[in-house]
């Protein structure tokens, strides 16, 4: 089935590691596929503890997609298709795009190829996709959709994201 956690709340990222907890924890083999994040988070240290999770993401950090170059673009997309093949060539239950429908969403990937990869996918293993706006091709073809919505956020108080707790 294919799922999908948006909207403009704190914690798409957090219910797509849960679930990949959950399938690791009754044995299925899970890729764990971040988009457009290369920097050190703390959830990385966890999952490296995990056998059955197998964290893909790029090699760089190419920080926020305003300051991106064309280049940039080109090598971050290159990174972003690789990663797709990668984790759909598996052989696992589930595979979790993390951040997905931004990258989607700006062109970062061959997006005709994630159009047809993922709702094949999903025919025989757990697709999830994270991030905000989903694109309406996956929102159609989506068996679970999770909007999560923001009510108060600490960054409303200028609170930068603290380690451990937003990264």
């Amino acid at each position: 089935m294919l799922q999908i956690y948006c909207g403009e709340g704190k914690g798409k990222t957090t219910a797509s590691l849960g679930l990949a907890l959950r399938m690791a924890g009754a044995g299925m083999k899970v890729a764990f596929v971040q988009f457009m994040k290369g920097g050190d988070t703390a959830e990385l240290n966890s999952l490296a503890k995990i056998d059955e999770i197998d964290v893909m993401r790029c090699d760089r950090d190419y920080g926020f997609f305003n300051t991106l170059s064309e280049s940039d673009k080109a090598e971050l997309s290159a990174c972003h298709n690789g990663l797709l093949e990668k984790a759909f060539s598996g052989s696992y239950d589930a595979v979790i795009l993390d951040e997905f429908n931004f990258a989607y969403g700006h062109a970062l990937m061959d997006c005709g190829r994630a159009e047809k990869l993922i709702p094949e996918s999903a025919e025989k293993i757990e697709v999830v996709i994270t991030g905000r706006n989903p694109a309406q091709v996956f929102v159609d073809a989506a068996d679970y959709i999770s909007e999560i919505q923001c009510v108060r956020h600490p960054y409303q108080k200028g609170i930068t994201a603290r380690k451990g707790i937003e990264y």
